[in-house]
């Protein structure tokens, strides 16, 4: 099959359908509670032009579906070596993308695309403000021809080629270096992330409580029944056994969600790049260029010490706004579940050996005492007044004592923990309290470089540092000042003096 990516592309035929589900499931999402209601208390006549309106919504649809597919075309501009997208419907859109700057390319398959025999495949630049951009349907052999002139940057050679490969034989050209098992997602779901999967379960209990509400408002049912029923089910019985129920329910939450996300993954090497594919109702394969990860990262509980796993982060380029977690996490590439085998392979792939060696700084006993003030001596304060306002609060006082002993402990094993590592090649930041983790950058790829003292810690000789770079900031805080501006001198030499690219 030839493709000649130079010429204007068109996606799959099969992204009209695409596009039209696309559309029906925003709409269905924005009415389906006043659907369901208006269906169970209207009469026939009102259902018959109910069912005329969504009908028509549907016809919407599928003439948007159309159009958007007419008008989405793609090809690479070899002599400006810029990848150009034109799409819009209403509003005509035209996308220039450096091929310099894509850091990840990502080709996926959904569940619905399995169906239609699609890919979607995603690109992901540095320093950009807007989302990845997106192809929602082209077939395999395409997708990852296109992945390869994007990513290894080759779009100066011949743009025709062939390619009869599929998808299987593509995979199959490398053996996986790093194979994660169930068994090991298993051990990973119950050893990690339970703030993930408490927020979620939170979330999820919250929308269930609020939809009752809301039915039952429908109805002219609603009087305070769901408020009532939880109080009048509180006991210390009952609130033990909610207690153990969450638990369980928050521990098989978080082992589903890790087994669905990360299932069959692995990675392998695909010549300059890294493949990984992961996945298990929608695969997902992203091609990654080491190159281009600027901060690598891993870290390890105390469960997972006792079982020999690590979880590992590798941290790409973001746009250079101020963004929230979740989006810093989507240029973020985690690996679940690492041997120290596994975890010192990826090192190699990514920074070319393993990081060994190095001074090591720690922080003054100060880094403890604004902590201790804020989440120890000010809770502790405010109870002990309460006693005069409030003699019920009385009664709490063992809580009081475990929770002052249990966040002291938590300063302190953050103070233990707080370390940097400096060596010729690399700087590791040590952090954390109960996942203890490990930054790598290399030099070359501080962007910038903050350094500053507090008026009180200048006869003490402690200052602070903030290492800027493409994918976030790596701090050292209550350190000794005049180490620091030395290692901020051999820093910026470093940067000024090696002829290697950030990305």
């Amino acid at each position: 099959m030839s493709v000649n990516f130079s010429e204007p592309q068109r996606q799959s035929a099969a992204g009209i359908i695409t596009s039209v589900l696309y559309a029906m499931h925003q709409i269905v999402r924005a009415v389906i509670i006043p659907l369901v209601i208006l269906v169970v208390k209207s009469n026939k006549e009102v259902l018959v032009y109910t069912s005329i309106g969504f009908l028509f919504l549907v016809l919407i649809a599928v003439i948007y579906g159309y159009f958007h597919y007419l008008n989405f075309t793609f090809y690479l501009n070899t002599t400006k070596q810029e990848f150009v997208i034109n799409k819009g419907v209403f509003g005509r859109q035209h996308l220039t993308i450096p091929v310099e700057k894509i850091q990840q390319v990502n080709i996926n398959q959904g569940f619905l695309q399995k169906l239609i025999g699609v890919y979607s495949l995603q690109i992901d630049t540095a320093g950009s403000d807007s989302k990845e951009v997106s192809i929602s349907a082209v077939n395999g052999q395409i997708a990852y021809a296109l992945k390869e002139h994007l990513l290894n940057g080759d779009t100066k050679q011949t743009t025709a080629v062939q390619h009869n490969l599929t998808h299987q034989d593509f995979v199959a050209q490398e053996i996986p270096f790093l194979k994660i098992s169930a068994a090991t997602l298993l051990k990973i779901g119950l050893t990690s992330n339970y703030g993930r999967s408490f927020i979620l379960l939170l979330g999820f209990g919250y929308a269930v409580f609020h939809n009752i509400k809301e039915l039952l408002k429908a109805f002219d049912n609603e009087h305070g029944q769901v408020e009532q029923f939880f109080k009048s089910g509180f006991t210390l019985i009952s609130i033990s056994v909610l207690f153990i129920v969450i638990i369980a329910i928050l521990l098989a939450t978080n082992v589903i969600r890790t087994l669905v996300k990360y299932f069959d993954f692995q990675i392998s090497r695909q010549e300059r790049s890294l493949l990984i594919s992961l996945g298990f109702l929608a695969k997902k394969n992203t091609l990654l260029h080491p190159n281009k990860v600027q901060v690598t990262e891993y870290s390890q509980n105390y469960l997972q010490k006792k079982i020999g796993l690590f979880n590992m982060a590798l941290k790409q380029a973001h746009a250079g706004k101020e963004q929230s977690e979740s989006e810093i996490k989507r240029n973020n590439m985690e690996i679940p579940g690492c041997s120290p085998l596994e975890k010192d392979e990826v090192l190699r792939v990514i920074l070319g050996k393993i990081p060994q060696g190095g001074t090591r700084y720690a922080p003054n006993f100060r880094f403890m005492n604004l902590p201790f003030f804020f989440s120890v001596l000010l809770p502790l304060a405010a109870y002990l007044i309460s006693f005069q306002f409030i003699p019920e609060t009385i009664a709490f006082y063992p809580l009081a004592i475990i929770y002052v002993l249990a966040v002291s402990l938590m300063i302190y094993i953050s103070y233990t923990k707080h370390r940097i590592t400096v060596s010729e090649d690399f700087i590791i930041k040590q952090s954390g309290i109960w996942d203890i983790s490990q930054e790598i950058i290399e030099p070359h790829k501080i962007q910038s470089i903050s350094t500053w003292q507090y008026p009180w810690h200048k006869s003490l000789d402690i200052g602070h540092v903030t290492l800027h770079t493409a994918a976030g900031n790596i701090s050292f805080n209550y350190g000794n000042y005049t180490e620091i501006k030395l290692l901020v001198n051999w820093w910026l030499y470093q940067v000024e003096s090696r002829q290697k690219d950030w990305m």
